[in-house]
């Protein structure tokens, strides 16, 4: 049983996908920390020393800040910018790491000028010899 577990990890994607979770979770973790921490004080401090994730419109005020009814609209904004942050990471790492396969040779048909396979002798297209 075990062996057919180890040779199902290793036949499929499973462990490359369980990976890829792991170091997803661990890059948010990062990425919020960039947010919360560096990016957006300095963007708060150039508005006037607003605090982003304080930033709220109170429908119901309290004395209890449990019991206070309020749109947190900052720590949204927070996440998005995180969200657009997480995004371009994984753009940029996809795009360094992952290359397209290089096309197929081909070569085209002198009637109807449509691509076959380079060991093609008729034309899937018009079917004629090439």
């Amino acid at each position: 049983m075990i062996g057919e577990f180890r040779a199902f990890l290793l036949k499929t994607n499973a462990l490359a996908l369980a990976i890829g979770v792991i170091i997803g979770t661990a890059l948010g973790g990062v990425v919020n920390s960039l947010v919360n921490d560096i990016i957006m004080p300095p963007i708060g401090l150039v508005l006037g020393g607003i605090d982003f994730s304080k930033l709220s419109w109170v429908l119901r005020a309290s004395s209890d800040p449990a019991k206070e009814v309020a749109i947190r609209y900052g720590t949204f904004l927070n996440a998005v910018i995180a969200f657009v942050v997480i995004a371009f990471v994984v753009f940029w790492i996809s795009r360094t790491f992952i290359r397209e396969a290089p096309a197929a040779p081909t070569k085209t048909c002198p009637f109807c000028k449509e691509s076959n396979a380079i060991d093609a002798t008729k034309c899937r297209s018009c079917a004629s010899e090439i």
